[in-house]
């Protein structure tokens, strides 16, 4: 299984929908811990991705630039920040490429791990999206390509309830101390709920393939 740009095109459209719907959900997750923004916010980085055409480049590594290059005049946020940390991360990995075979997903989750924490100053177990990003690849790790969807699904939503009951400890949240404890991480419900839009879409489990990209 191999993933082309016009899987990515697809992606973003599922995010677009996906945090179109959620904003509210998400705008009052975080109103609970912060400015009450992050729905907005990440349906602004979805809408200004969207915009991006992608159809002039078959190149993996330019079609991860280019939408970062959206995001980051489509929102100042720090977890928008990371957005755009981890589709540079992804751009560096994949420039000149037409494919992507689907078994390097979880290495390259576990890279955009560590550009997150390099570049906004986290820890793992911060109680943040990294935390979800983290718990992702070590599902996909032991798991089959054709049912990556579902198990990046699946783990996101297990480690937003393990670390539910744990205080935030980075970001504006951290100000909350035991009192963010029983609240969601705005940013690990975003993934979450994305995780859960991408499995809903491909009921099978398996990543969207572009018919131009299989391998024999």
């Amino acid at each position: 299984m191999v993933i082309a740009v016009s899987d990515i095109s697809q992606a973003v459209r599922q995010a677009q929908d996906c945090f179109t719907g959620a904003e509210n959900e998400l705008n009052a997750a975080d109103a609970k811990l912060g400015d009450g923004d992050t729905g907005g916010m990440l349906k602004r980085l979805a809408d200004g991705m969207a915009r991006v055409d992608l159809s002039s480049t078959d190149d993996l590594g330019v079609a991860f630039m280019n939408l970062a290059m959206a995001a980051s005049t489509s929102t100042g946020s720090s977890l928008g920040t990371l957005v755009m940390t981890a589709l540079m991360t992804l751009s560096k990995a994949t420039r000149t490429q037409t494919t992507l075979a689907a078994e390097r997903i979880p290495e390259l989750i576990s890279d955009i791990c560590a550009a997150m924490l390099a570049r906004g100053g986290a820890a793992i177990g911060d109680k943040t999206v990294i935390d979800g990003l983290q718990a992702i690849a070590k599902a996909l790790g032991d798991a089959e390509p054709s049912t990556y969807l579902a198990a990046a699904a699946q783990s996101a939503n297990e480690a937003l309830e393990t670390f539910r009951d744990q205080p935030n400890r980075i970001g504006r949240a951290r100000l909350y101390g035991d009192k963010s404890r029983g609240l969601d991480d705005p940013g690990m419900l975003a993934l979450s709920k994305f995780c859960s839009a991408l499995a809903a879409d491909d009921p099978a489990g398996r990543p969207a393939t572009s018919q131009e990209g299989q391998l024999s």
